[in-house]
């Protein structure tokens, strides 16, 4: 019923737009309370969906946001079309059968197969691997719609070589990087594993129940307390402004006189010194010092291996 009800507001908010929770909750029988929680999980399922409060408040859903031809699979098609008849026989709705209507046509424009993706490609995967990732980001993503049981051969970002069984139930795409949020049986705790780590991924045969998850409750900073991240304050050269952008988000930086500054948080780690040199010189470190020590440093190493 839950997933029928979930079906039924997306349904709504792509006819309407914007409707307000109570309503949702009184349209459909359910408490306010449900509506938010089925709500973060269309958000996390990737579904363009905002809630504001106050006075013209509400949960709206993006005007540019349409049903792309590979939303569903053509067993998901199906599955959605059966609940939606089931429920259509039952109550007299003009949302319910507008929606069942839809689903219908647009399954039969559809005379190739259908992928998740739709029109967008998004290739995780590093140079030269064709197949590999995807065969892993398949094996994960089923996991996660069908609540399978999977057996991962996973190598830490520490080196550490474990085998492990999971329970996958929520993909993430961060920072142009897939992970699986999953329970770990092996730490008896949910984890996030990075997908292109994961050396190899099976079925086990075994099913699991997913447990009720919000937004919240995925750590979306995966290795990283907040006392492991530093202050840091970047000048930028105009010419690597865009890779600049593409690293810590265009939200962060900001023109200051003919210069490009970026304020940020950002592990303090060898990784952002790494990261900082590969900008060639088009990114200078302003503040802390401690970190323009380090970077110093690690060019003068460069320099004497040359």
């Amino acid at each position: 019923m839950k997933y029928q009800i979930m079906i039924k507001m997306l349904m709504l908010l792509l006819s309407r737009r914007k409707v307000c929770a109570k309503e949702i909750a009184s349209r459909y029988d359910i408490s306010v309370r449900s509506v938010y929680r089925y709500i973060d999980e269309l958000i996390v399922a990737g579904i363009p969906i905002d809630v504001s409060r106050g006075r013209y408040g509400g949960i709206s859903i993006a005007d540019t946001f349409r049903l792309p031809a590979g939303f569903f699979t053509r067993g998901e098609y199906s599955a959605a079309i059966n609940a939606l008849k089931a429920m259509a026989s039952q109550v007299s709705d003009e949302n319910i059968l507008s929606a069942l209507e839809k689903l219908q046509r647009q399954i039969k424009s559809e005379n190739r197969e259908l992928t998740v993706s739709g029109g967008i490609i998004v290739d995780g995967g590093t140079w030269g691997d064709t197949k590999k990732f995807s065969d892993k980001m398949a094996v994960c993503e089923k996991a996660v719609n069908e609540g399978l049981c999977i057996k991962i051969d996973y190598i830490s970002r520490e080196g550490e070589h474990s085998k492990r069984v999971i329970d996958p139930h929520v993909l993430i795409f961060k920072q142009n990087v897939w992970y699986v949020y999953a329970f770990c049986h092996t730490k008896q705790d949910f984890r996030t594993f990075k997908i292109g780590r994961i050396k190899s991924a099976s079925f086990t045969g075994r099913t699991f129940e997913k447990k009720q998850i919000s937004r919240e409750d995925i750590p979306l900073n995966f290795f990283y307390r907040s006392d492991e991240l530093t202050d840091v304050r970047l000048e930028i050269d105009k010419q690597k402004l865009p890779d600049v952008e593409e690293w810590v988000g265009i939200d962060n930086i900001e023109p200051r006189g003919k210069a490009f500054i970026a304020d940020i948080s950002l592990p303090n780690d060898d990784i952002l010194v790494n990261k900082i040199l590969s900008f060639g010189g088009g990114v200078k470190v302003i503040s802390p010092e401690a970190l323009k020590e380090k970077v110093k440093l690690a060019a003068q190493k460069i320099i004497e291996t040359v």
